[in-house]
């Protein structure tokens, strides 16, 4: 169980709030890059860490991120004409650039002082691979720009996608670090979806019901660990990757391409869940590319020209009772990343912690928990910044392998754990 304050603390990431300060050290995933397609076109809203914010590419290819909201009366720059360099709100034509300066207001002289201290909050937004992030932080502490491996890949070697969730950002990350409930939740899919059918994995999955956790501090984070036994004595480790404050790479089956997630808040009751599949060796197979547009893997399907899964609470992720009883699907849910998602949003927009009752599988959630916790309050308190930032800690993989019983996992994956090593990656 969790303290209320505590879980306050973890949950709340609005500006000035402890852990909404720490998210804003991190460049986050802020928007598809074909959201924005190209210069001058519609300007496109976005919510990150409770602040209501608008992004536009100008004329010259810049994109910005400002906040939402026209410096005069307040008017929605969602209405604005994107023109010339700028966005120029439509009630009395003030304009803003990308870096929240005003340019023009067309009732006042140029040397108006007004025109001067008109600026608005705006923060920086680059593309890395086929995602535009932002920093909401202080810029004097400005961290290098994103290293992870599926964003720095070639272009056919990588996909991403993302989605609405109507659950608390940490529900999110809790289920992705949690490897003990794909062998019940997610039973029926294994051999099911294109993305993961066929892996040796997959029997070892079944094979052992009551995985071992042995979770261990990386240097961005933690490596959570998953034993299970398999033939001969030996055991098989799946080792997710998780990266502060919201990044998870889930351990690799067979050939098929490494995936994970980011969950990043928009507000304290909803946040986007950003999935990821890419192979480090190899482009994609166009089967694999559409398979993980279609909603397969970890991936949703979406109510197209949004970004809501077509399975949603409204209609009760299309539930299917006679499947359920059949055996198709353990929990009447189909696919993989709907299966999480209703259940994690079934808890309700923040679920009350201090109504658990935890296991030892539970203990990578346990060991997330204090380390948030400790870095939220450290940087409240000490000033000191948190670790995960720098590139060192996003070039990482995660691995799946089969050691000998007396093996240290860490020792013996030491160098599969990192991206720059010229090595395949390592999986069962």
């Amino acid at each position: 169980m969790l303290r209320k304050e505590v879980n306050d603390l973890l949950t709340r990431t609005d500006k000035g709030t402890p852990m909404g300060e720490l998210f804003r050290q991190y460049w986050l995933p802020a928007m598809l890059s074909e959201e924005l397609p190209e210069n001058d076109c519609p300007p496109v809203r976005v919510e990150l860490l409770g602040e209501k914010m608008i992004a536009f590419r100008d004329t010259k290819g810049r994109y910005g991120l400002i906040e939402e909201f026209c410096a005069h009366r307040r008017v929605s720059l969602w209405f604005g004409r994107n023109e010339d360099c700028g966005l120029r709100c439509p009630y009395h034509g003030w304009k803003f650039d990308v870096e929240g300066n005003c340019l023009d207001i067309p009732s006042e002289p140029e040397d108006s002082v007004v025109r001067q201290e008109a600026k608005l909050q705006a923060y920086p937004l680059i593309k890395v691979g086929e995602i535009l992030w932002t920093y909401m932080g202080d810029p004097a502490n400005r961290p290098p720009e994103p290293a992870w491996e599926f964003a720095t890949v070639k272009p056919e070697q990588t996909v991403s996608t993302k989605r609405l969730q109507e659950s608390n950002w940490l529900q999110g990350l809790e289920g992705g670090i949690d490897s003990s409930h794909v062998s019940w939740l997610h039973s029926m899919e294994l051999e099911r979806d294109p993305l993961f059918k066929g892996a040796k994995a997959n029997k070892f999955n079944m094979g052992d019901m009551k995985p071992v956790f042995e979770v261990r501090e990386s240097d961005g984070g933690l490596y959570v660990a998953a034993r299970r036994k398999v033939d001969g004595g030996k055991n098989y480790w799946r080792i997710t990757q998780w990266v502060m404050p919201c990044f998870t790479m889930i351990a690799p089956r067979a050939d098929h391409p490494q995936h994970g997630h980011f969950w990043v808040p928009i507000n304290d009751e909803n946040c986007w869940t950003w999935s990821y599949d890419y192979h480090p060796d190899r482009p994609l197979t166009p089967e694999e590319r559409q398979a993980c547009l279609d909603g397969k893997g970890i991936h949703v399907p979406v109510i197209p020209g949004t970004f809501r899964p077509k399975q949603n609470k409204d209609n009760d992720y299309l539930i299917d009772r006679e499947a359920q009883k059949r055996g198709e699907t353990f929990s009447g849910v189909f696919g993989f990343g709907m299966q999480d998602a209703s259940l994690q949003e079934s808890m309700g927009p923040i679920v009350d912690r201090s109504r658990e009752n935890l296991v030892p599988t539970d203990y990578g959630i346990v060991m997330t928990r204090n380390r948030l916790r400790k870095a939220a309050t450290d940087l409240a308190e000490k000033g000191v910044m948190p670790t995960g930032r720098e590139p060192e800690h996003m070039k990482v993989r995660s691995v799946a392998v089969v050691l000998e019983a007396d093996e240290d996992y860490v020792g013996a994956c030491k160098e599969a754990f990192k991206t720059d090593t010229g090595k395949e990656r390592v999986t069962v």
